[in-house]
């Protein structure tokens, strides 16, 4: 897959507002870390980079355990969090959710007398990981670097946490995947994208599996601009048996069988 930037003035692709949106089914175990890691990401982007502000939308699908509870002390602890509550069964949905809620509050969230409509989008970022991963401390900064030098859709790398995994499992997941820029991979656990192309692509399908590789075409197909780097590796879950079918969990068993 050929990834490059169209380049163009860092004024007109700079980023104001940035949206991290995360959904979740049934994540108790895993959501605080990712939380955690989200809010040191937004952060850091915000004291990094003048004038950015950043919200993080938890998309709660049919959680029936803990999660709500856990996404409930972040938003009371922190105004950028907004919790969600769906009942899709579904991520695709549930991405296409959050960029929904994401984008609406962004256009309230906009300065007094201007507006995130038209044009405005392309200074707005919708930046998506997982409930079960951990993004690095410079994810939004470096996502936001990218798009101001002319990308409008970054494509990031993850690496399987490899407490509890069998040796053999991270071995071969390692083999196969040499960390590098210009990958070739698709993450719906590190992907970033301007809100302009985003909806100008048709956004997220809702679809139960392969969401992200299904915007990731259609972005292709109108012309986005992409980036593929390793600069914005995410931890995520090593587990084999995911919420999703056919989700990175059923990648990993495919992987451990002999």
């Amino acid at each position: 897959m050929t990834v490059t930037a169209s380049g163009g003035s860092s004024a007109a692709n700079s980023i104001r507002q940035v949206a991290v949106v995360i959904p979740a089914h049934n994540e108790e175990q895993h959501l605080k870390r990712a939380l955690t890691a989200a809010r040191d990401a937004a952060d850091q982007a915000e004291s990094n980079l003048t004038g950015v502000r950043v919200q993080v939308v938890v998309v709660l699908d049919s959680c029936t355990d803990g999660s709500a509870a856990v996404a409930a002390v972040f938003a009371a602890e922190d105004p950028r969090y907004m919790v969600l509550p769906v009942d899709f069964r579904s991520v695709g949905k549930s991405r296409q959710a959050g960029a929904e809620a994401a984008l609406e509050n962004a256009t309230r969230r906009s300065p007094a007398g201007g507006s995130t409509a038209g044009s405005s989008l392309r200074h707005v970022w919708l930046a998506n990981t997982d409930a079960d991963s951990c993004v690095p401390e410079n994810w939004l900064v470096r996502q936001l670097e990218l798009a101001a030098g002319g990308a409008d859709v970054v494509l990031g790398s993850v690496e399987p946490d490899g407490h509890g995994m069998p040796h053999h499992l991270a071995a071969r997941w390692h083999a196969r995947h040499v960390p590098t820029e210009n990958h070739p991979h698709v993450y719906g656990a590190n992907l970033g994208v301007r809100a302009s192309s985003y909806l100008a692509a048709g956004g997220f399908p809702g679809v139960d599996f392969d969401e992200d590789r299904a915007l990731v075409d259609r972005l292709r197909g109108s012309g986005a601009s992409m980036v593929a780097t390793d600069t914005t590796r995410v931890l995520t879950s090593g587990r084999t048996v995911g919420r999703a079918p056919r989700g990175f969990a059923a990648y990993l068993l495919a992987l451990a069988q002999p």
